[in-house]
C-alpha cells in the first residue's frame, strides 16, 4: 500500500555521505521535529532526473525555506557513492541532502517502487515529492511512470 497523507514515515536506515565517508541516517533523525520536502527520483544521472527534477529543487530551495520548509531531500535508489557524485555534478551542496535509498527500503515501506527490471534499471524509486513535517506526510505527488507533471518543486511551492 502506498504512503498516504495523514501517514506517518516509517523507520528506515539509509545511507547520507559525510566527511568521513558513507554513514547511515535513520529517517527518525532525517524527518523528526522539522518540515522536510524530499523527492525521490528513478535514478541519479538519469535525463529527467538531471535536467528537471533536481535543478527545480535546487533552484527554489530558497523560496522552500521561505514557506517554511526546514530542509531538502533528494532520495533515489543508488548508492551512496552515486549520489554523492551526483549532487557535486549538480552542484546540489547547500541546497539539498543527497540520500542514497541503496537497498530500497524506504521506496518499498512507502509503497513508492517500480520495477524497470525489462529497461536494466531493476527495482526503483517512482518520481514522487512530498512534505514531512516532524514525520508526518502532510502533501505527496507522485508521477505516472514515465512522466514529470505533479511532483516538481513548482507544483510544491504553489501548494505550501
Amino acid at each position: 500500500m502506498t504512503i498516504s497523507v495523514g501517514d506517518k514515515i516509517p523507520s528506515v536506515t539509509l545511507l547520507e555521505m559525510g566527511a568521513d565517508g558513507p554513514g547511515p541516517v535513520t529517517t527518525d533523525a532525517l524527518f523528526g521535529g522539522k518540515t522536510v520536502a524530499v523527492f525521490g527520483v528513478p535514478g541519479a544521472f538519469t535525463p529527467t532526473c538531471s535536467a528537471k527534477h533536481l535543478p527545480g529543487f535546487k533552484d527554489h530551495a530558497a523560496d522552500l525555506k521561505a514557506k517554511g520548509v526546514d530542509e531538502i531531500v533528494c532520495m533515489a535508489v543508488n548508492d551512496v557513492f552515486v549520489m554523492d557524485a551526483w549532487g557535486k555534478a549538480q552542484s546540489a551542496g547547500g541546497a539539498m541532502r543527497m540520500v542514497a535509498d541503496g537497498d530500497a527500503a524506504f521506496t518499498k515501506a512507502t509503497g513508492l517502487e517500480m520495477d524497470l527490471t525489462g529497461k536494466g534499471l531493476g527495482l526503483r524509486s517512482q518520481r514522487f515529492s512530498m512534505v514531512v513535517k516532524d514525520g508526518t506526510v502532510t502533501a505527496l505527488y507522485v508521477d505516472a511512470p514515465g512522466e514529470f507533471k505533479v511532483s516538481s518543486a513548482e507544483k510544491m511551492l504553489e501548494d505550501l
